[in-house]
This record gives C-alpha cells, structure tokens and sequence, in this order.
C-alpha cells in the first residue's frame, strides 16, 4: 500500500471517530479525547496483536484459527509475543465484538473488553503515579461514563466497532513508514487535545524541527546501545520519541515524568505506536520537582523542555526541605516574588535537575529562554558558570522568534556533554525559518536545509559569518560567562576608497535626508502639542 494512502486512510479512520463522538454530543468534550485515542488504541493493539501472531505463525491468519487453539497452545503463543504486543485473548479481537454489536447492553460489552484487556496487560502497559497508583491502558467505563444519554450508549459502541472493523491497517507498509508515518499519525490524533496553552501547567507543544535538531546533535553518528533517556517534563513525548527514533528504540530505555495525566496518557500511546512498549513501566505522572521518582538514576541522555515561569509557591517550602538540597539545586531555589508570582522561573530548578540527573557521561539538550544565556547575575549565571568552570558546555543554538506559535518568549537550546573537552559552539539561527499563520498566531518554520545548516555547523565544526562561531571556555568566562553567539562574532569595519566628488554627494545626501527628517518630527511635534491643547476634564 502507498504510504501517503494508508495515511489518508488512517487519518480517515481518526476523523470518524471524531465525527461518532459528535453524535453523541461530546464534539470538544474532554470524553471525546479518550474516546479518539483509546478507540484507535484498541484498533492499533488489535491489529498488531494480529500481525505478530501471523508473524510467529503464518498458519495463524484470522481470529477464527486463534479459536480453535487449545488453552496450551494459546498460552505459549502469548510467552513467545512478550512485549511485542498486548496480550489479547480470542474474546478481546475486534472481530468478537463486531459478531456481537446486535447484541442488548452492547455498549456494556465493550467497555467490559477493554476494561479485561487493561487488567490483562497492567504489568506491561500500566503507567504509574508518584505515589505508585497505576493508570490503565483503558478507562473502567469509557462509553458509559463519557456518554450522558443512556439511549445512545450502544449506538454509539455500535458505531466504534463497525469503524474499527472497517478500517484495515497494513503493518507491512506501516512498519516501513517507521518513525516519521508515526510521528505524523500521532500529532494529528492529539492535535486538538494537546494544545500549546492553556491551563496553570500549559503544555507547549515542541516543534518538531527542535526536537530533530536536539537529537542529531546529541546522537551525531555515534552509535550508542543500552543507553537510558530521560525528560523530567515529558509532555506526550515529542522530544523522547525523536530522540528515541535516532538511537534506535530496541537500543534504549525511556524514563519520564510529568505533572499532567493527560500527557503521561499521550506519552503510553505515542511509546505503543513507536515499539517502545518496554519502556512505559518507567512513565511517572507527578511532580518532577517535589517527587523526583528517578532521583536515584543517572541518565545517558537527558531531552526536555520545560515549563518557563509558572507559581510554584505553594510548593515552595517543601522545595527547601527536600533531601541532598544543595547538591540537586546547587544554584539555589528562586525566591517566591512580591508581585506576579506566575512569573516564578520554574526552568531553573528543571535545569538544575537535569544536570544533577546526567551520569558521568551523560548528554543532555535543554531548551531554555533566550534571556537565560546573558543574565548578569542570580541563578542563571551561577548555573552558566558552573557549566564553564567544569567544562560541561557543549554548545548553544538560539532559536528563531516564534518558533513557539503561542508564546512571545524567544528560546534557544542549550546541549551540555559532561565529557566535552573542546570549544564551546555558539550558533546565532535568529534569522532563520519563515513566518507563517498558526490559527490566530504566527510563527517561524525552519526548511529541512535550515535544520540541516544548524546540525552540520554544530556537529562538524562549520564556522559561518554571523552565524556559527567556536569559543573557548577561558573566552566565555572573560565575557561574564555569556552564552550569546552574537557577542562572540568579529566586528568588520569596511573602507571603500571614494573620490572628493562622490564624499561630497554622499554627504550633500546625508544632510538633505536628515533636514527632512527634522521636519517630519517637527510636525508631528506640533500636532501632537496641538492635541494635548483640546483635551479637558469633564465631570
């Protein structure tokens, strides 16, 4: 099959189901979301399940032949899947319940095999909280507790099925579609449920372009094996999977955590889609910060964005009185603001964090706002100045503005690699990308050569007129431990010889232009003194 149409066919199949929530009155529901991707969750662990039977047993084709084995035989096909797939049994196939879509109670029927399948996978597939609660692969009750009118419960299980069903997916095509079909696949699903905004922990979605510019930096053409990655503020993954897709998912362990439910829900999904099933018993969804639930593990690679300015105080104290304090947030802990405690830099104990996470030789891409790299003093600085002095600094890439479409803040990305021992990168790509119409906003797109020209200057030494240059640490540290590419560029001072004619009617032009500009702020000088006349105050 075509990949372009077994995309079309699978975003098809992702926008009918959309279309059976809205029937049932949940178009925009918070239900709609775990409908959407639990649905096709279901129909993605079914016909995988399916595939890796065929693919252990060519004999074994259809859901009928699966029937016929005996309890033994069953059991042993489940041993030799593994991790593979979720374990289904004969009852739980799509094709059970498209037999029985006629039957009373249908929708009861459904809910009753996703809630067995759920129980039946929760040592592989279950994510946990800090406090160690597991979340399941599907909701107990998912079409009668979203739907409100009882009438429409089998109606709307009814129509699902049939969906599903219909919906044939190729695994051949698919699996050599790989991580780019998927990535694809999975931020149209959540398009609509994962927003860039919003909420007191917004999720801001990572571009895709800085997540492949983080990983081919920090992977290059090395080729690590049994490697752990971690984001201590995951989100639903985009930075891991692109990361994970560079190193190869059969060649690393993933690790997370993360505050929101919904995303730690995303993250299971997006490591189901992309064969990192083996790595979803270490998603935690918690507080990073205040419940560190990997604070024992050093990590080999380290990707993360995290939450910029967000309050934190009620956490605050609990924060001072954490164990081994001064060595996790050796900079320090912000103090909480008088005024507008939302502006609170969360960032920086993520930061600190990240580095205390990293093993002796762990490599770590963080993106941070641009305004870190430069500030004169307070915790920003002592973090730079630690990266400096123990020659951890990798380099440093500052982004374009509005790489972000819902937020003004400029980021860049900083890499740190504990076991550099070169001159540090500062590349300038403010100048980058094309603007381009994001709903209301606006943002900057970078082209596939403009992610290239960031890679290749950064990872094979390229040094570009004002935009790429090497420094070495003794250099930084004359320069207030800046971090800012442009201060670091030569200043060229052109002289062109030109005749006393030509400096005569250079300047002739210069003193014209700038008489008139003298007028035209004349007149606005009056006008504006004319204005300010008519204003009275009236009671």
């Amino acid at each position: 099959m075509d990949i372009t149409a077994f995309s079309n066919k699978a975003k098809k199949l992702i926008d009918d189901i959309k279309g059976i929530c809205s029937s049932a009155g949940l178009g925009g529901d918070a239900n709609e979301y775990k409908i959407v991707t639990q649905s096709f969750l279901y129909k993605f662990l079914n016909d995988k399940f399916l595939f890796e039977v065929g693919m252990i047993d060519p004999s074994l084709r259809s859901y009928e032949d699966l029937k016929k084995l005996s309890d033994k035989e069953y059991d042993l096909l489940i041993i030799k899947i593994g991790t593979k797939s979720a374990h289904l049994k004969p009852e739980h196939l799509l094709e059970d319940l498209f037999q029985h879509q006629n039957d009373e109670g249908f929708a009861k029927l459904f809910d009753d095999t996703l809630n067995d399948i759920a129980v039946y996978n929760s040592d592989i597939f279950s994510v946990h909280t800090a406090g160690d609660t597991e979340i399941r692969l599907f909701e107990e009750e998912l079409i009668q507790d979203a739907v409100n009118d009882k009438s429409k419960h089998d109606v709307t299980a009814r129509l699902l099925v049939n969906k599903l069903a219909n919906s044939k997916f190729d695994f051949n095509a698919l699996f050599s579609a790989g991580f780019d079909f998927f990535s694809t696949l999975f931020e149209y699903m959540i398009k609509d449920y994962n927003k860039d905004g919003g909420g007191k922990y917004a999720e801001y979605y990572t571009p895709h372009s800085i997540a492949k510019i983080m990983a081919e930096i920090l992977v290059g053409d090395s080729r690590p094996s049994n490697v752990t990655v971690y984001d201590p503020a995951a989100g639903s993954g985009t930075l891991l999977m692109n990361l994970a897709h560079k190193i190869s998912p059969d060649r690393c362990t993933i690790y997370s955590e993360d505050i929101s439910q919904k995303s730690s829900n995303l993250l299971r999904l997006n490591l189901i889609l992309n064969n990192l099933s083996h790595s979803i018993d270490h998603i935690i969804q918690g507080n990073t910060i205040t419940e560190p639930k990997h604070i024992t593990k050093k990590f080999d690679f380290v990707v993360s964005n995290p939450p910029f300015k967000i309050d934190f105080s009620d956490d605050h104290e609990k924060i001072v009185n954490l164990p081994n304090i001064n060595d996790r947030f050796f900079a320090g802990i912000p103090n909480i603001p008088n005024k507008d405690k939302d502006n609170m830099a969360i960032y920086l104990l993520f930061l600190q964090h990240i580095i205390f996470s990293l093993s002796d030789n762990g490599r770590a891409a963080v993106v941070v706002p641009t305004g870190f790299l430069t500030a004169k003093n307070g915790i920003e600085k002592k973090i730079r100045e630690k990266l400096i002095e123990k020659r951890w600094l990798k380099g440093v890439v500052s982004m374009p503005p509005n790489i972000f479409a819902t937020t003004g803040t400029n980021v860049s990305v900083m890499f740190i690699d504990k076991k550099n021992t070169d001159s540090v990168v500062l590349i300038d790509a403010s100048r980058l990308g094309t603007k381009v119409k994001d709903g209301k906003n606006q943002k900057t797109v970078l082209s596939p050569e403009e992610e290239q020209k960031i890679i290749d200057a950064f990872s094979a030494g390229k040094s570009i007129e004002d935009f790429s240059i090497f420094a070495n640490f003794d250099e930084i540290k004359k320069n207030n431990y800046s971090f800012n590419a442009g201060q670091y560029f030569e200043v060229k001072i052109e002289c062109v010889d030109i005749t006393f004619q030509e400096f005569q009617e250079k300047m002739a032009f210069s003193k014209k232009r700038l008489k008139d500009y003298f007028e035209e702020s004349k007149k606005l000088e009056d006008e504006i003194q004319k204005q300010l006349n008519t204003l009275n105050y009236n009671e």
